[in-house]
């Protein structure tokens, strides 16, 4: 299998390292082109009216072809694939691990979202993976087999257009974890704000207020199951057509 790994908290970044250790392993081949620098809450933006420069990096790991791209998660993922970066068509363009959760409203911020929904735009089976801030080495670990794992399973049924499986997974130790289920995307808005504040030298600005926590988590959704810790799987977009016996494959 063939994948196009991304992310937006930057090339070489625990998270993204973390998912290209276990696809070698597991004898995948894999291309890397992610963002020069952190590229956080980038959402779906593209650059337009400036150059995107790439530079060739070093990942240490033989066979890999990898790239730092100075553009957005969505630029890596367009420059990949009509750039002329890649040596074959991928069969899954994998985004993360993002470093925190990408659940509820955050899809709608989250670059690690937006490069997946772009190459799910270019008509590539897409996933992004999250897990909680801050996590153990050994808990990016086991998310990043069990990315790989749905990956393989994912690439086994029919694609869906503009689709992306979203993963997250607690920061905890992965004993901890409760088992992996299919929750649907939690809709409670963020409870956060702006403050007003004035400048000695360039007037009034604005400074981001709040816990950038959402109100209560509504039953039954991904954020709820994660604050009970289960690892949650949401489907984001055209997932109507997934029938029981290919969610089943796909053993969740």
């Amino acid at each position: 299998m063939h994948i196009l790994l991304v992310n937006d908290d930057g090339i070489g970044a625990v998270g993204i390292m973390a998912l290209l250790e276990a696809a070698v392993r597991r004898g995948h081949t894999v291309t890397m082109a992610a963002p020069a620098a952190q590229q956080s809450a980038a959402s779906h933006r593209i650059t337009l009216t400036e150059p995107i420069f790439m530079q060739p990096y070093e990942t240490g790991l033989p066979g890999v072809e990898a790239f730092a791209i100075k553009g957005t998660p969505a630029d890596c993922v367009r420059v990949a694939l009509r750039g002329g970066l890649l040596r074959q068509r991928p069969d899954v363009v994998v985004s993360g691990i993002n470093n925190g959760h990408n659940a509820g409203m955050a899809v709608h911020y989250s670059g690690t979202v937006g490069a997946a929904m772009e190459g799910s735009m270019e008509g590539y089976r897409a996933i992004a993976a999250s897990i909680g801030w801050k996590a153990s080495p050994e808990s990016l670990r086991a998310l990043a087999e069990l990315t790989m794992d749905m990956a393989e399973r994912y690439c086994r049924i029919p694609a869906l257009p503009m689709s992306v499986m979203n993963i997250n997974a607690p920061g905890e130790s992965p004993e901890s974890w409760m088992p992996t289920v299919y929750a649907p995307l939690n809709v409670s808005c963020y409870q956060d704000g702006y403050e007003r504040r004035e400048s000695p030298f360039n007037g009034s600005y604005f400074w981001l207020t709040g816990t950038a926590e959402p109100e209560e988590h509504i039953e039954g959704t991904d954020q709820w199951y994660l604050a009970r810790g289960h690892v949650t799987v949401t489907m984001l977009g055209n997932f109507a057509s997934l029938t029981t016996q290919e969610w089943n494959s796909l053993g969740i």
